[in-house]
């Protein structure tokens, strides 16, 4: 038997479902993730977080987070696969308990991931470092419950309509809306706000609608961009929840249809973005290319991973299948720990 046969296999657990709106996308995620993995290369272990923060390995009953550390730590886990979208997984919370117990996973760390996931914070260090960003404005529910007539003047006066309003700290599009005019906006903030106690009113841009993935698998090279996605919903006016996750409600177009120069302005501003963010191993930014060029709407560190997702229809693009893709992820992040 030769060596090849005999080594050790990496142990990897997918870490899927979780506690925010986006539980069901993060199922469809480890779904695909763990039907993709190399069992050549791997042994894996399927962990599921339920709605209520329960922690099951491989269907087990489900534990609670205290009793499930250690057990991460008895299966001998070499590495988390991270296919948690949301809150209370893609937001660094997860990402920093994982640090203290020296497991390697494969997202972002701590501090970028908080920062990616608040939208109105990430976007003003994107504009900071030069970044051309739609306009805004916050809206807090105190605000909101004292004078909902003097927040719709300040939307009015300097945003205008329609906008976009969004719950900062949720993905997939949960908690968002576009108003065509001030009530509109005064219906739709109600549930807005039942995701947290800001929001975040932003310019309507007009343009088309594009993403970028993002690699960065060495820390001693650059990262690169994948090729450029155009996105153009069919059964939604804006790539909201049902267009993002319904098979055919979108048409994406990889590569874009867009101006290699455009191309080339979209690829360098997703990079730029993953780095002054301080993203690792893999991102994607989503832009609206208007008359005078791509305007940045956000910066995800988890993207979705499932049949119909962006990032892997980009890296398929660039020749990287799912399955290969999965396993650079991973030894990016072991190696990124041993260096540590």
């Amino acid at each position: 038997m030769n060596a090849s046969n005999t080594q050790k296999k990496t142990h990897v657990a997918v870490l899927m479902g979780g506690m925010s709106s986006e539980h069901d996308v993060s199922m469809a995620s480890g779904s695909k993730a763990l039907e993709s993995l190399d069992r050549e290369r791997f042994d894996v272990t399927a962990v599921v977080i339920d709605r209520d923060g329960r922690w099951s390995f491989d269907g087990e009953p489900g534990i609670r987070l205290f009793e499930a550390v250690p057990e991460l730590k008895h299966r001998g886990v070499d590495c988390i696969l991270m296919v948690l979208h949301g809150p209370y997984g893609e937001d660094g919370r997860l990402q920093g308990m994982l640090d203290l117990l020296g497991i390697p996973y494969t997202s972002s760390g701590c501090a970028a991931s908080a920062l990616a996931m608040d939208k109105l914070r990430s976007k003003a260090v994107a504009r900071d470092a030069g970044v051309r960003v739609a306009g805004h404005i916050r809206l807090t529910r105190g605000e909101w419950d004292a004078g909902p007539d003097a927040c719709l003047t300040r939307v009015s006066e300097r945003v205008g309509y329609p906008c976009v309003v969004k719950s900062p700290c949720q993905g997939s599009s949960v908690g968002m809306a576009i108003p065509q005019d001030a009530q509109a906006l005064r219906d739709s903030l109600p549930g807005i706000f039942a995701y947290g106690d800001e929001v975040m009113v932003e310019a309507f841009v007009r343009g088309t609608e594009v993403t970028c993935a993002v690699l960065d698998l060495d820390p001693n090279a650059a990262a690169i961009a994948l090729p450029v996605t155009e996105i153009r919903p069919i059964s939604s006016t804006f790539f909201d929840y049902e267009a993002k996750y319904t098979p055919g409600a979108s048409e994406e177009i990889t590569p874009a249809e867009i101006s290699e120069e455009m191309t080339r302005r979209v690829q360098e501003v997703a990079v730029r973005v993953h780095n002054v963010v301080g993203c690792g191993i893999w991102s994607r930014s989503d832009f609206i290319i208007d008359d005078d060029g791509p305007v940045w709407i956000e910066v995800n560190t988890v993207p979705g991973m499932t049949p119909t997702s962006l990032y892997p229809q980009a890296a398929a693009a660039a020749g990287i299948a799912y399955d290969e893709l999965l396993t650079r992820f991973i030894d990016a992040a072991i190696a990124s720990k041993k260096d540590n």
